[in-house]
């Protein structure tokens, strides 16, 4: 079949790989531009991109598809469906209409629920424990299409985003050449999605990160999870007497009790407690800014003990 493939970032490269190893026809590539990037801002392209660079596939690389020109431009590649993986542009009624059987969209959610941009860190930070990729009928609403094919995926207590999202990115791929398969034989069938159990995932806000150690654990594990590895939960240590902010990648909820924000004692001196609300958190993995992920126990071993310190609770 003859595709356009529109996607940006890392998640979306397995799924255009996945188009091209099937034996179908890119014709086109549609990415965001490249963004300046690294010390140097220097402009720097997309995984997608490169990906699509890599296959010999003619990119295009359009700030909108609104004007009437990227509208004709678009038509003239005579797709038979476009693929839509993260491409983080809104398309016009016009771009959807254009292919012969219109745009199909990877997302990463049980529609309805969590429709929107960042579906994957909202699931998580929900608490939800069952999730699902799926393949949708694009029409001009918010993520609000026909549903083509679905994959459910069960989220364990302690997956990250970081987790899901590698989940979701390479079964979301197969999902979408079977979606391919079955458009060509003529056997892709659609059903409208629910009218109940709408929830929208609107993008994170860089506020939301900052941990609030009056919540319970879970609730904090959950937020932790969801945040971990990017933008990461963070929280403000004093060490050696200056306030320094400190990524919790990783967590575990324990029964504790102590003040909210407390740094808890432990025997050993290489554990890494703190109180919250409701129980307490053990923290396994943090990042300290211009540093790498490391373990709770080397990170006490470069600050000293902690314990007894409270950590702010706005």
């Amino acid at each position: 079949m003859r595709v356009i493939f529109m996607g940006t970032p890392h998640f979306a490269v397995p799924s255009l790989q996945a188009i091209i190893a099937n034996g179908h026809d890119v014709v086109a590539c549609y990415t965001q531009p490249p963004r300046p990037a690294g010390r140097g801002q220097k402009e720097k392209p997309g995984p997608v991109q490169m990906a699509a660079m890599d296959a010999n596939i003619e990119v295009f690389t359009p700030n909108s598809l609104k004007s009437p020109e990227e509208q004709m431009l678009f038509a003239s590649h005579k797709a038979d469906v476009a693929i839509v993986v993260a491409y983080g542009l809104l398309l016009p009624l016009p771009i959807l209409q254009a292919p012969k059987f219109g745009c199909l969209n990877l997302h990463g959610s049980k529609l309805p629920r969590w429709r929107g941009a960042a579906p994957i860190q909202r699931a998580i930070m929900a608490g939800d424990t069952i999730s699902a990729v799926e393949i949708m009928q694009m029409d001009e609403g918010l993520d609000t299409g026909d549903i083509a094919l679905s994959a459910p995926i069960t989220i364990d207590p302690d997956t990250s985003a970081g987790d899901l999202h590698d989940e979701m990115m390479m079964l979301g791929a197969d999902l979408i050449v079977k979606a391919l398969t079955k458009l060509k034989n003529g056997q892709l069938q659609t059903v409208a999605q629910s009218a109940d159990g709408v929830t929208y995932a609107k993008k994170i806000a860089k506020s939301e990160a900052r941990i609030d150690w009056k919540q319970s654990n879970i609730s904090l594990h959950n937020l932790v999870r969801g945040l971990s590895p990017y933008p990461g939960a963070w929280s403000e240590f004093q060490i050696k007497g200056k306030p320094v902010r400190v990524k919790i990648l990783q967590t575990k909820p324990i029964e504790h009790c102590g003040k909210a924000g407390e740094i808890l004692g432990d025997e050993t001196g290489l554990k890494l407690s703190i109180a919250c609300g409701q129980g307490a958190l053990e923290i396994l993995r943090v990042q300290r800014a211009g540093g790498g992920p490391m373990s709770a126990a080397d990170f006490i071993r470069g600050t000293g003990d902690l314990s007894g310190q409270i950590l702010a609770v706005e």
